[in-house]
């Protein structure tokens, strides 16, 4: 380790954090949370996993803590450019808390996209948060909420969080905040609860004890659950899909008592995500807004100046973008281009003559009912169903057929209702399972038989139709995943595909499946070559997939136009690699059903988003849509337009009417319009380049590893790596972090398939940075030792004119935050440089500037002797300019208060703010650059 210079013992004085110490033969760096007493303190070059705790009268008994000095470079540390370039990039990527406006962007491993801060530059201006993060499907929501986690966590503001989301999406969100965020959270579900809360204190609860939690929302709904929750909830939480906790309907009105229990909360930091705020229903919309603040639920009967107040209002906690919205941002491509494409087939022979069937057998049962309302009301649903099995394959078809529970006890209308218009909410574990048939008689029998026999025949018009559009994807280089309705259907087009697709890997995922499951496979899946997944709409949510595919195609119609966006929205996403994406639509031509729900339902929905901009959701009461689609297929099977039930018709159009004129109404309260890209990019640019970006993260890597002996494999697709090569310290702290002994990465977002994505908090980009940034600053370095890196060099450079000597910097600061009823001190620290040229060094170059010197690639080397002299000259500069390099810490420190002023003042933010210079900075090297002779 280093050998700073020492002061005199004096365990009862003050370290504030930033300070250096002197303790148990090491040095450390003082972090906040220290007091008189107690020191904490993290090695000067180690990772904040390292911190640890120092009693300081304790520590007198054995050695006292000493203030300790950092020691400058000296002669005998030489090194060439490619060590002074690995050397800045190790300070760079080594720094946990850097010095742009925005704390936590040291401790991510994902480099967001600049309009991806607009949400968490709203959430800095309130106090507490209360945000409702509306974003298209696919821009970024979970990636905004997790950002102002991450920032809050790093700022001090809160110490724990929770995420509160569906069962199916619990495992991504932990994935998400682990991989990418660094934060850890337990998952508390009803299958986990049980473990987690094994050997805690009756006195305690699992949020309490656990600082971090991603929660499903069935599990913690129930009345005494959800006590215990807001007993014990931490200061920050996630809702995600929080429109199903505003709906009316089975089981919602817990979801919303629980939302409602945490807003009341006045000190309660809460951000809703939602891609549909308005689901339909306008009074679960203005519930939602409620949470927000309740005022907001007055909105409908507002009227003049009191609304524009309130809108006004509303606009501080409520954005929501489309793609477009993007656009203005001017980055580079974003998302793909989304080719449409809709493709026929005709139900032919055998497969004709059962849907005939199927539809007379739905008729009669229909007709049954009588003037029985209930019974009618089911009968429409269970035939509706039905109908939708057959249409999908005749291998549903014979599992809708075989399930012949009355559907009184079987399934509650409601929830029939939601299983055949695909639901408004949440993906059912079973929502992918054929749904029962209407009775059991002698003709369901003849029925069942027929689909039996179809189910494994070739020759399936549909089918057929898929697969030579399935080959002309593959053979443009796509990679398709067909979504259809059920199980059966699934694995249906899974056994006749991998006939007929040779060459081709072939993968079926459907609810059957742990999402563990689906994931391990649609991972595999990925390493072929030439790829097809068939899925249900278990995928639609919860597992992205643009890593491996890049087209989509609806073998069968959603009834619901926001799934086939969902569905869509899987491979069209952020971090889509393609620059084009397909997504077909496939349906019967002279198949009635899908005739009907065209013409119903998709037509209409997909006119309206054109017009408007946004989705607008199904509208029905359930019965009126019933009556609508069911006389529909029984007209289009008759061929006529005599029956047409227009009253019903006419209510239902008047529905989508007024849901589109709400949608319209309320759209520019919807759209974020107060923070542009002036507002934020400067300050994005800032922080990139105090905490690195990707470039730096792929140049860094790929020559630390190569210094250290186990050179990058370049492959098709990412790099592999071998653990086993590097020396023996820096592979132990590897293998620690749970890395193998060999693995493929990527730098690039998302990573290849199977690839591990790599970004400057990665241990393997953390621990080499900190292993080298560590072993050239300690006693004794020799430079001849490969991890150890010099600390002074001199080389001819081509773009300098005249002798420049540069200052490798770390610079420490306090950033002091005092807002209503508290104040924090954080520590800043900050990779840096200035440079002096001429032959008396009069001129000076600083920042960013200064640091882009050492980049340039050398043109030369000088001869030793003229090295070593221009070395000793730079040495007694670096001496004569302690004061000026003091004086630069200052500088350095009001320009951070200046970024961070405004970066707050731009978002409105309450509080005050000052930084003080930890002097004197930390020389890390010095580096001559002599310029080319002509």
């Amino acid at each position: 380790m280093s050998t700073p210079r020492t002061s005199s013992a004096a365990p009862s004085m003050q370290f504030s954090p930033g300070s250096l110490v002197s303790a148990r033969g090491r040095e450390w760096i003082v972090l906040t949370g220290s007091d008189s007493e107690v020191l904490r303190v993290r090695p000067i070059s180690g990772s904040e996993e390292d911190q640890t705790l120092i009693h300081l009268a304790l520590e007198a008994q054995v050695s006292p803590v000493q203030e300790a000095r950092f020691p400058p470079p000296a002669a005998n540390q030489v090194g060439g450019h490619d060590a002074a370039l690995l050397l800045r990039d190790a300070l760079l990527l080594s720094l946990r808390r850097g010095a742009g406006p925005f704390r936590g962007f040291g401790q991510i491993a994902v480099e967001p996209r600049a309009y991806q801060l607009v949400p968490l530059l709203m959430a800095l201006k309130l106090d507490p948060v209360r945000l409702l993060i509306a974003d298209d499907v696919g821009i970024g929501k979970t990636i905004e909420a997790a950002l102002i986690a991450r920032e809050l966590v790093d700022r001090g503001d809160i110490d724990r969080l929770a995420v509160l989301c569906p069962p199916h999406l619990v495992d991504q969100w932990v994935t998400e905040l682990e991989a990418r965020f660094h934060l850890r959270p337990v998952a508390v579900t009803a299958a986990s609860a049980n473990r987690l809360e094994r050997g805690i204190p009756q006195s305690e609860s699992i949020f309490s004890v656990y600082p971090h939690a991603v929660v499903s929302l069935d599990y913690i709904k129930s009345d005494r659950r959800r006590a215990d929750f807001l007993r014990a909830c931490p200061e920050f939480v996630i809702v995600d899909e929080a429109h199903t906790c505003a709906a009316t309907g089975q089981g919602r009105h817990q979801r919303y008592e629980l939302l409602k229990g945490l807003a009341a909360s006045p000190t309660r930091n809460l951000v809703l995500l939602t891609a549909t705020p308005h689901s339909g229903d306008e009074a679960a919309f203005y519930r939602l807004l409620g949470l927000l603040h309740p005022d907001f639920e007055r909105l409908p009967e507002a009227k003049g100046a009191e609304r524009e107040q309130l809108r006004d209002r509303l606009s501080k906690h409520f954005v929501q973008r489309r793609r477009p919205d993007i656009a203005e941002w001017h980055e580079a491509r974003l998302f793909p281009r989304r080719e449409t494409k809709e493709l026929t087939y005709k139900l032919t022979g055998k497969w004709d003559a059962l849907f005939n069937a199927v539809l007379d057998y739905c008729a009669s049962i229909v007709e049954a009912a009588g003037s029985d309302e209930r019974r009618a009301r089911l009968n429409y649903w269970g035939t509706l169903a039905l109908m939708r099995c057959v249409a999908s394959s005749p291998a549903a078809a014979v599992q809708a057929l075989r399930t012949r529970a009355g559907l009184e006890s079987a399934e509650d209308e409601e929830t029939l209702q939601e299983r055949v218009l695909d639901g408004a909410a949440d993906i059912l574990p079973d929502d992918d399972v054929e749904p029962p048939a209407a009775t059991d008689d002698t003709e369901l029998q003849k029925l069942i038989a027929m689909s039996e026999a179809l189910s494994g025949q070739e020759g399936d018009p549909k089918l057929k139709v898929l697969a030579e559009h399935l080959k002309q994807l593959l053979e443009e280089g796509f990679s398709p995943v067909v979504f259809c309705r059920y199980i059966a259907t699934a694995h249906y087009l899974g056994r006749h595909l991998r006939e007929s697709l040779k060459g081709v890997e072939v993968a079926v995922v459907t609810g059957e499946f742990t999402s563990d499951e689906r994931k391990v496979k649609v991972d595999a899946l990925g390493d072929a070559e030439r790829r097809l997944l068939i899925a249900t709409d278990c995928l639609s949510e919860g597992i992205n997939l643009q890593q491996s595919f890049d087209a989509v195609v609806h073998y069968d119609l959603s009834w619901n136009p926001t799934r086939h966006e969902q569905r869509e929205g899987r491979v069209d996403r952020f971090g889509q690699q393609r620059e084009v994406v397909r997504a077909t639509l496939m349906y019967g031509a002279n198949n009635p059903v899908d005739g009907a729900v065209l013409d119903v339902i998709l037509r209409k929905a997909e006119k309206i988003r054109e017009e408007l901009g946004v989705p607008v959701p199904l509208p029905d009461d359930g019965q009126t849509l019933t009556e609508v689609l069911l006389q529909s297929v029984l007209l289009k099977r008759k061929g006529g337009d005599s029956t047409t039930p227009m009253k019903q018709m006419g209510l239902f159009e008047e529905g989508w009417k007024n849901a589109a004129e709400t949608v319209k109404k309320n759209r520019t309260v919807f759209a974020q319009r107060r923070l542009k890209p002036e507002d934020v990019l400067p300050e994005w640019h800032k922080t990139l380049a105090a905490v690195g970006g990707r470039e730096d993260v792929r140049r860094f890597t790929s020559r630390a590893l190569s210094r250290l002996g186990t050179a990058p494999e370049p492959l098709k697709r990412g790099l592999k790596i071998v653990l086993d090569r590097l020396p023996e310290e820096v592979k132990e702290r590897l293998y620690a972090e749970g890395l193998p002994d060999q693995f493929l990465i990527d730098f690039d977002y998302p990573a290849a398939p199977r690839c591990r994505p790599i970004q400057r908090s990665h241990p393997l980009v953390a621990v080499v940075a900190e292993t080298l940034l560590e072993r050239t600053l300690s006693d004794g370095a020799t430079v001849s030792d490969l991890a150890i890196l010099g600390r002074v060099g001199c080389w001819t450079s081509a773009v300098v004119t005249e002798r420049t000597v540069v200052a490798l910097l770390r610079l420490r600061h306090q950033l002091v935050t005092q807002r209503p009823g508290r104040a924090s001190t954080l520590l800043v620290e900050e990779a840096t440089a200035i440079a002096w040229s001429g032959a008396q060094g009069t001129s000076s170059m600083e920042g960013q500037d200064a640091l882009a010197l050492l980049a340039a690639p050398p043109v030369g080397d000088p001869p030793a002797n003229v090295r070593a002299r221009h070395i000793e000259q730079a040495l007694g500069l670096h001496a004569e300019r302690l004061a000026a390099l003091e004086e630069f810490a200052e500088k350095r420190a009001q320009v951070l208060l200046s970024d961070h002023r405004r970066v707050r003042e731009a978002a409105d933010a309450r509080g005050s703010y000052s930084v003080k210079a930890l002097k004197p900075p930390d020389v890390i090297g010095l580096f001559v650059l002599l310029p080319k002779v002509a």
